[in-house]
């Protein structure tokens, strides 16, 4: 199972990302590529919130209710909640990756396709 701290060095790892806290949001961690968000992490929960379209995630919610859900204020834009204390890790690697590629920049994502740091 992952830990918050495998999640943050998950979403780290990507080509451009940066973690930026939001004081605004009571210290939320965001994870944005490019100055655009694509993961959030849970403050009193270990969840991770990441962008998905609309179609992966009611796949995903249909598929295990316990480990995906409709995040608040992001989920009617397509983004899942991850519950990591339940998910598998090579899924989440997967959903972590996609929303970083819904997120980067055309350009970033085919040079990281490419094999190249990207960066």
């Amino acid at each position: 199972m992952p830990t918050r701290r495998d999640v943050r060095a998950m979403l780290l790892a990507l080509p451009h990302a940066e973690e930026v806290v939001v004081p605004s949001w009571g210290d939320q961690p965001t994870f944005r590529v490019h100055g655009k968000i694509f993961a959030l992490l849970g403050h009193s929960a270990p969840t991770v919130c990441l962008k998905a379209t609309r179609d992966d995630q009611a796949a995903l919610i249909d598929e295990n209710p316990d480990v995906f859900r409709v995040p608040p204020y992001f989920g009617r834009w397509g983004w899942i909640d991850v519950v990591f204390d339940l998910v598998d890790p090579d899924e989440l690697a997967e959903l972590v990756a996609e929303a970083w590629r819904l997120t980067a920049p055309k350009g970033v994502v085919a040079e990281y396709d490419r094999g190249g740091s990207a960066g």
